[in-house]
C-alpha cells in the first residue's frame, strides 16, 4: 500500500504496492510529460454536480467515490483512470493515476494544523498543489483568500472530483465557504444529489489546472492571464516517489512567493515506494534553495510531520 487512505468514502478492498509499478514508472519518467491545461468553470454549476452525490467531513462536503467509480465513463474519463483504479484496485499508477480520487490521511493532519496554528489565509495567494479533492484549497477559500488554484496530475480527477466539491462547497445550499472558521462535527451527509443556485462570487477567485508541476509551472507563468507568485502553496502526500522530487522542488521554487511558505503533510515513510519526510528534507538541503522546519509530528498509526518551507533569503 503506497499511502494509508483516510477517505470515509473508500472502500477496503486490497490496493496493489506502489512497488509493483516503481520500474514502469521510472522507464516512462523520460518518455513522456502530461501537458498542462486549464479547466474552465461550466456557466450551468448544475452540469457539474449533476450524477454526484455529495458526502460531510469537517463541515466539508466532497463527492462520494463509489458513485462517481459507478457513472464516470467515456469522455468524462478520457483518461481511463476510474477504471484503472478500480479494475487493478491500485490507489496508484504512477505516471498515469496518482492517487487523486482519494482523500489522503495527511490531508486531515493538514487541516488540523491550520487551525492549531491559526494560519491566515485573508487576502492570500494559494495554491493547492496534487489537489485531489481539494479540501485543503477549499479551506483557504472559507478562510477569505483572494485567489486559490488547483492543481491535480488528472484532468479526470480536476472534473469529477475538484471542481464538483469547489461549487459543493460555493453554493447558497448550507453553509457557505467564507462563513467561518468553525469546524465542529458535522450534520449526517445528505445522501443526494444537490443543486447549484447562481454562480457565487466566490468560483471567480479560483482557477484549475491539471497535468505534471513542470508544465503547469510554464503554463502560470507564461498565461495570457498574468499570475503572481503563491503566498501559500498547500501539498499533502506528494512527496511518496523520490522521482518526482526535482520536479515538486522546481514548482515550489519558481512559483512562490518570495516571502511566501509551503505547508507539506507527509509521512515519515512510504513503504514500497521509497519516499518520505526526511529523504525529501535532505534533498532540499542539497538544493540549498530553501529552509525547512518540521512544525508538527503526528505518532497515531504511521508517524506523519508537517513542513513548513520557505526561501533561505526570505523576511
Amino acid at each position: 500500500k503506497s499511502r494509508e487512505t483516510a477517505d470515509p468514502a473508500a472502500d477496503s478492498s486490497p490496493k496493489l504496492a506502489a512497488a509493483d509499478h516503481r520500474d514502469e514508472a521510472s522507464s516512462k519518467k523520460n518518455l513522456c510529460v502530461k501537458a498542462a491545461k486549464e479547466h474552465n468553470i461550466p456557466k450551468d454549476l448544475n452540469k457539474v454536480l449533476e450524477n454526484k452525490v455529495m458526502e460531510t467531513v469537517l463541515d466539508l462536503s466532497y463527492v462520494k467515490l463509489s458513485v462517481v467509480e459507478m457513472t464516470c465513463s467515456g469522455d468524462a474519463d478520457s483518461e481511463g483512470i476510474v477504471s484503472k483504479s478500480v479494475s487493478s484496485h491500485s490507489d496508484l499508477i504512477p505516471g498515469v493515476y496518482e492517487g487523486g480520487l482519494k482523500i489522503w490521511e495527511c490531508t486531515f493532519d493538514l487541516m488540523d494544523y491550520f487551525s492549531e496554528a491559526e494560519i491566515e489565509f485573508t487576502n492570500k495567494t494559494v495554491l493547492d498543489l496534487g489537489c485531489g479533492a481539494g479540501l485543503l484549497g477549499i479551506v483557504a477559500l472559507r478562510g477569505e483568500a483572494a485567489r486559490v488554484h488547483f492543481q491535480d496530475y488528472n484532468s479526470t480527477v480536476i472534473d469529477e472530483i475538484t471542481l464538483p466539491n469547489v461549487v459543493a462547497n460555493c453554493i447558497s445550499e448550507g453553509r457557505r465557504v467564507g462563513s467561518g472558521k468553525d469546524r465542529k462535527a458535522s450534520k449526517p451527509p445528505s445522501k443526494r444529489p444537490r443543486k447549484a443556485e447562481g454562480s457565487p462570487d466566490v468560483l471567480n477567485r479560483c482557477r484549475f489546472f491539471s497535468g505534471e508541476w513542470s508544465q503547469v509551472s510554464q503554463l502560470l507563468l507564461n498565461s495570457n492571464k498574468p499570475c503572481s507568485k503563491y503566498d501559500i502553496i498547500l501539498t499533502s502526500e506528494t512527496i511518496y516517489n523520490p522521482d518526482y522530487y526535482s520536479a515538486l522542488h522546481d514548482t515550489l521554487a519558481q512559483l512562490l512567493d518570495s516571502n511566501g511558505r509551503v505547508y507539506l503533510a507527509s509521512k515519515v515513510h512510504y513503504f514500497g515506494v521509497g519516499g518520505g519526510i526526511y529523504l525529501f528534507e535532505k534533498f532540499i538541503e542539497e538544493k540549498n534553495v530553501f529552509r525547512t522546519s518540521i512544525v508538527k509530528t503526528i505518532d497515531q498509526g504511521l508517524q506523519r510531520c508537517i513542513m513548513e518551507i520557505t526561501f533561505k533569503n526570505s523576511c
